[in-house]
Parts: structure tokens; sequence; C-alpha cells
């Protein structure tokens, strides 16, 4: 997940190279999102930041993990 801000510029730029990563990787062992932060509470402690911030989420059979 690329948790972002609108009115930071290089967050708005990953999008493109996610999206170019899981073409070449397949769609169906990675799924990308985008979440902009301030409309997303959850996401509060990620406002404020000049910097793009990813989450990456593992989902086995049992178990999730996330690592951000």
């Amino acid at each position: 997940v690329d948790a972002f801000q609108a009115w930071c510029g290089p967050c708005k730029t990953v999008v493109d190279l996610f999206r170019k990563i899981r073409n070449e990787v397949g769609s169906h062992l990675l799924h990308f999102a985008v979440a902009e932060v301030d409309s997303i509470d959850a996401l509060a402690e990620y406002r404020g930041k000049s910097e793009p911030v990813f989450l990456f989420y593992a989902v086995s059979e049992n178990t999730a993990t996330v690592a951000g």
C-alpha cells in the first residue's frame, strides 16, 4: 500500500513504479493499492511526512503481517 499525501510530489511518482513491478511479477502474486492518509483516520500517524510511506502485507494461510 502506497500511503501518500496529495501535496507530496515524490509520493505521486511512485505509483507508476509499483505498477511496473506488479506487471513484471504478476498480479496473482502482488497486489498494489494507494491510500491518501489525509482521508483515512487509521493512517493518521503518516500525515505530515514529506516522503512516501509503503506498507507491505504478507498473507499466508493463517496469518497476515505488515511491515512499514
